[in-house]
């Protein structure tokens, strides 16, 4: 049953107590009427998460979830949704397993996939939505649009290509490799020493290598229980990701990525494949790996840009 709040105290006592009495109650919305548009806002929790959808068109229009990566939540979007929602409905939440505030957990990957799906199914029923991808979030969001391409229309996906592929891990070189196991190994040792007791040890490992790595992100919010995707994928832990296949989309993508970084998270030959495949786009920006973060309104443009054809 889904709990709503709003920004409003007031209504989200009203709506509590209607779920209460009706377990078909339909979430509360915020509504903030203007002459010119009707805005939206609204949080409703799917498997104890929030899940929040801003929309300053309309309610029933064409949705965009997004999904996060390490060490960011929900609010790593704030630039996009202030761009996107006049034309689309933003869905976005803090990725499961991810809330520094929510009991440790690790979420296997058949796990995360079906959370997925409920989340769409619930906010988008019986349509097809665009997924807005970065790190982590690329990664899983490829394998869920590939599982469902049924409910996946278009894919905007951030600085995450085909890494991990053989002609990835080719070009990458022995330097390259060192670097992604120096701090994919740093922050799954953190997610052990969390696990172990250790849990303000772990969680200042995570936030010196978000420190080091750029993030911008309050550190408040950044702990080793982010780092479960780093233990699965070094140690096989919680079923590993040995089911995750080859990125190979059968929808529309747009790819951002960054230029100034020690390596690159996908390879030149997957980046030509993709730009030579129609209704595709790919687009360099001379930024780090946050580049919703570093270059906003370049990037917000050429997302809305690209949507609308």
């Amino acid at each position: 049953m889904a709990e709503v709040k709003t920004m409003a105290a007031m209504m989200a006592q009203e709506s509590a107590a209607a779920i209460g009495r009706n377990t078909h109650a339909r979430p509360r919305a915020i509504a903030l009427a203007t002459t010119q548009q009707w805005a939206m806002q609204q949080t409703l929790q799917i498997d104890g998460i929030d899940i929040h959808i801003d929309s300053d068109g309309d309610s029933d229009g064409e949705s965009i979830v997004m999904l996060h990566g390490w060490p960011d939540t929900w609010r790593l979007w704030d630039a996009q949704v202030a761009h996107l929602k006049a034309q689309y409905r933003c869905i976005r939440f803090t990725q499961p397993g991810f809330d520094v505030h929510a009991p440790r957990r690790a979420w296997p990957l058949e796990e995360l996939l079906d959370f997925y799906g409920r989340v769409i199914a619930q906010t988008c029923p019986g349509r097809k939505v665009v997924l807005m991808l970065h790190d982590w979030g690329c990664m899983f969001g490829y394998q869920f649009a590939m599982r469902h391409p049924e409910l996946v229309a278009k894919v905007v996906a951030i600085d995450i290509g085909d890494v991990g592929s053989r002609t990835h891990r080719s070009e990458l070189g022995a330097k390259g490799k060192l670097g992604v196991l120096a701090y994919q190994g740093f922050l799954a040792l953190a997610w052990r020493i969390s696990g172990w007791g250790a849990v303000k040890l772990g969680d200042r490992m995570t936030r010196w290598m978000a420190r080091k790595l750029g993030c911008k992100a309050d550190p408040a919010l950044i702990g080793a229980c982010m780092n479960y995707p780093y233990d699965i994928t070094w140690t096989g832990s919680h079923g590993s990701y040995r089911a995750v296949k080859r990125v190979a989309l059968s929808c529309p993508l747009f790819f951002a990525y960054g230029q100034r970084k020690p390596f690159m998270f996908h390879s030149r030959a997957w980046l030509d494949q993709i730009a030579a495949q129609p209704g595709n786009a790919v687009q360099g920006y001379d930024t780090g790996h946050w580049v919703m973060l570093r270059a906003a309104q370049p990037l917000n443009e050429a997302v809305s840009a690209w949507l609308a054809r």
